[in-house]
């Protein structure tokens, strides 16, 4: 599992850390990691051009010591100070006396052109509000420019506790991270900037609360029901779905099609689509007598193409069992219904629908993902699945939020979500909890998005074709 902690938090550890070592010998694990990365990338030091965007900070610091690491390997480096008069200054020393040159920001252009390498230390982790003119301009040299843009710790510009990025901030193929993952090298529209990120192990200390988690194979697997040799198909869990309408009986369809891929022993649908269901999925249990006649379930799923059915929905949500609640029941459902439930809900909305519920605009929710998913869970008590190019989880009790980026761009289709819901729906019934549902919901989706499409357009159909496949995956 990925973990990305706070700023404060691994400000701490850094303290804690430097306080046992000597001088200075933390920026040096920094620095020596940061040059080893930097020599990955160039493939060939000897010769090569490196020019070091160099702030105030400690950042910057790390920039000339690994800038001074690369000089001595025969590297022609020059560091572009913006600040020349709070360089950090055995940084400067280093760099000097290894053979690298100084120059100003006026002077920058030229390196900066012919570059094969430029190394982001303008601005630290705890940067806030984008950057300022003449970091902007050096930092539209280095998009300009041939070089590989790498960044020291994380790209200057954008906020590391949340994943926002509100001005300009530099764009990077590679950021090497020290320590831990900060959030937003995991979370958009940061990560938009973050590239490849490479993990630098400098001997931290933090604790077991993080702000992030990100979920790998081995956790997904930990997570996904097995059948033992006893289970039948009621024991497995059974989900039902509520979904679909007259105008859209395609959701239905593919709702269930998420559904019957998710480890539940069975599903149920109810609807008015159930001909459209029995047609693709004979093995569907299919009512048209309304959710609470329709049998024992261990989970809902409600929303997905329901038009105005409102009814069903607050059926449904009157339901004893976890409830996902998509699409049209999001639009649907009453606050204090989904507030006063005691069993789990998880509420899967794309920023859209987010925004609508927060009653604020999309593009708040856009840049501000992190915020928006927590903000979200505790208004409604319920587990938040914030849809997107990163996925993200929020409980409404706090604690760490989940983010998942195995997706694809080729997933924004219609009908991708409605496999989603089906899916985590299917968790839920088979005894996961909302987060863990959600969580590997998205997991497994997102690789299922990835095999059918391979690097070309792919129906949602496709998506929940390939969701055994991804199980697989996750196993091997």
């Amino acid at each position: 599992m990925r973990t990305a902690y706070s700023v404060e938090t691994v400000r701490a550890a850094e303290r804690a850390l430097m306080a046992r070592l000597p001088e200075g010998a933390l920026m040096q694990r920094a620095a020596a990691g940061l040059a080893a990365a930097c020599a990955d990338l160039l493939g060939r030091v000897y010769g090569s051009r490196v020019v070091l965007l160099v702030g105030s900070g400690d950042n910057g610091g790390d920039a000339l010591h690994a800038g001074a690491r690369l000089a001595r390997r025969g590297a022609g480096v020059t560091a572009v100070l913006l600040a020349p008069g709070r360089a950090h200054a055995g940084g400067l020393d280093a760099l000097r006396r290894a053979g690298g040159r100084v120059t100003g920001a006026d002077d920058a252009e030229g390196p900066i052109a012919r570059a094969d390498l430029v190394m982001d230390g303008i601005v630290g982790i705890g940067g806030k509000g984008g950057l300022r003119p003449d970091a902007e301009r050096l930092a539209g040299l280095a998009d300009r420019s041939r070089a590989a843009v790498v960044a020291v710790d994380l790209p200057s510009g954008v906020e590391a506790d949340t994943g926002e990025v509100r001005g300009a901030a530099v764009r990077a193929d590679l950021t090497v991270t020290f320590g831990t993952y900060k959030p937003g090298l995991l979370v958009d529209p940061a990560r938009e900037y973050a590239g490849i990120v490479r993990l630098v192990d400098i001997g931290l200390e933090l604790p077991g609360e993080a702000e992030l988690e990100a979920l790998q194979h081995a956790d997904v697997a930990r997570l996904l029901p097995s059948p033992a040799a006893e289970s039948d198909k009621y024991r497995r869990g059974v989900v039902g779905i509520a979904a679909g309408s007259a105008r859209y009986p395609g959701a239905a369809v593919l709702a269930v099609s998420g559904a019957l891929r998710g480890g539940a022993g069975a599903v149920r649908y109810v609807g008015p689509a159930g001909d459209a269901v029995i047609a693709r999925f004979p093995e569907t249990l299919v009512s048209d007598a309304g959710p609470a006649r329709a049998g024992r379930v261990q989970a809902w799923v409600v929303g997905p193409g329901a038009g105005d059915d409102a009814a069903t929905v607050a059926e449904v949500l009157a339901a004893d069992v976890p409830v996902l609640l998509d699409a049209d029941g999001l639009r649907l459902a009453e606050r204090d219904a989904v507030r006063g439930r005691t069993a789990p809900t998880l509420m899967t909305p794309h920023a859209g629908e987010a925004a609508a519920l927060l009653g604020v605009r999309r593009e708040e929710v856009e840049g501000a993902r992190l915020a928006a998913a927590r903000e979200l869970a505790a208004a409604y008590r319920a587990t938040v699945l914030l849809k997107g190019s990163t996925t993200l989880v929020a409980d409404d009790g706090g604690g760490a939020v989940r983010v998942n980026a195995t997706g694809t761009p080729w997933l924004a289709t219609a009908g991708s979500g409605d496999v989603l819901s089906g899916l985590a729906g299917s968790l839920l019934a088979a005894g996961l909890a909302a987060r863990d549902a959600g969580s590997a919901a998205a997991h497994l989706h997102g690789l299922a998005g990835r095999f059918a499409a391979d690097g070309a357009p792919a129906g949602a159909h496709d998506v929940a074709a390939l969701i055994p496949e991804a199980w697989r995956d996750v196993y091997h």
